[in-house]
């Protein structure tokens, strides 16, 4: 798929790699204010305890991450696809 740098629609002032289906681009700065509440479920914090690196590359991951502190709910295939992701990020890419 075809990706492009767009600025930040929020700061316009970082660039984010974008594609054409994204809709409205942000940067991990400003992504960091909201996903940086407090989670109390011990399940879903375990979940979303991953390295910084992961969420300042993946723009899917820190979208999750949003919708459960706003809606305080995930559905099951949610919560799969977050944690396939993760596993994918976590081995390294074969050439």
């Amino acid at each position: 798929m075809a990706s492009f740098k767009i600025l930040c629609y929020r700061c316009k002032k970082n660039y984010v790699v974008a594609s054409w289906r994204d809709k409205f681009v942000t940067c991990y700065d400003c992504w960091k204010n909201e996903g940086s509440a407090e989670i109390k479920d011990p399940k879903m914090k375990k979940m979303f305890d991953i390295s910084e690196e992961y969420y300042k590359e993946n723009a899917f991951l820190r979208s999750i991450k949003l919708n459960y502190i706003r809606y305080n709910n995930l559905s099951d295939r949610q919560i799969d696809a977050f944690k396939e992701t993760v596993e994918k990020l976590k081995k390294p890419a074969k050439k």
